[in-house]
């Protein structure tokens, strides 16, 4: 099974730790997040995993070389030259993923509970483009469900912005937050071609085009997620990390 691993980040949220390497070398309990994601992506069954690299790049594969890809195959997707967003990003990883089968994607800077097996055999049967593991957490952006568990828009309940725009009230929604993590069937990129621009979110992908495709929910109850990425989560991190193994 295939994996991608968003890691191109700047990091600006984590400063200063990120002025002299990239956000996926930022430690949580001695090791760097990266590493954190590899070793449960690899753990879950997948075994051929391919991770975009912009800031400090060149940190992120001598990593991994230092590592001996820990064991699996890893490939790199070169953003170097130019940040592509999540979007944009996985257009530029679709040459790795030919083998005409669903693949996770996970960002590098999350914890969760997440079970990414379940994640997997879940999206097999649902006959979706793509399974979005959420759950219920405080936050201020939002995913929005019908009562099905398909994706019908998105909110930022801080600003009441909502996307679409025409979408009906949002109160008749489920409002679950989304982990960073899905899984794809391969017949998305036919759709990703279609977006203009080389640089662009998943997040206004999925948001776009909802009313039109199936986008459904993998809900995780007693959910569980930190966001690493910035530096007030990052001894958050190490404790959810050390509760997770003891």
């Amino acid at each position: 099974m295939k994996a991608m691993i968003f890691a191109a980040g700047k990091g600006t949220r984590l400063k200063p730790l990120s002025n002299t390497m990239p956000k996926a070398l930022v430690r949580v309990g001695g090791k760097p997040l990266l590493e954190h994601i590899i070793l449960k992506v690899k753990e879950a069954g997948f075994n051929e995993i391919i991770i975009n690299i912009h800031h400090f790049g060149e940190q992120i594969i001598d990593f991994l070389n230092k590592n001996n890809d820990f064991g699996i195959k890893i490939a790199i997707s070169d953003e170097r030259n130019a940040l592509l967003d999540t979007g944009g990003g996985l257009c530029k990883a679709a040459w790795f993923f030919t083998d005409n089968q669903p693949f996770l994607v996970h960002n590098v800077d999350v914890f969760t509970n997440v079970d990414l097996k379940k994640l997997y055999v879940n999206h097999l049967k649902n006959n979706s483009l793509a399974t979005l593991a959420v759950g219920e957490r405080q936050t201020n952006r939002y995913f929005l469900f019908d009562e099905k568990n398909y994706l019908c828009g998105w909110t930022n309940i801080a600003t009441s912005e909502i996307k679409p725009v025409d979408l009906q009230d949002v109160n008749i929604y489920k409002k679950l937050a989304f982990a960073g993590i899905q899984i794809f069937s391969p017949q998305v990129f036919h759709l990703l071609e279609q977006v203009k621009e080389p640089k662009f979110s998943l997040i206004d992908f999925y948001v776009q085009n909802a009313k039109y495709q199936y986008f459904k929910a993998y809900i995780t109850h007693s959910f569980q997620m930190i966001d690493a990425g910035k530096i007030d989560s990052l001894q958050q991190a190490e404790i959810f990390q050390a509760w997770k193994f003891a």
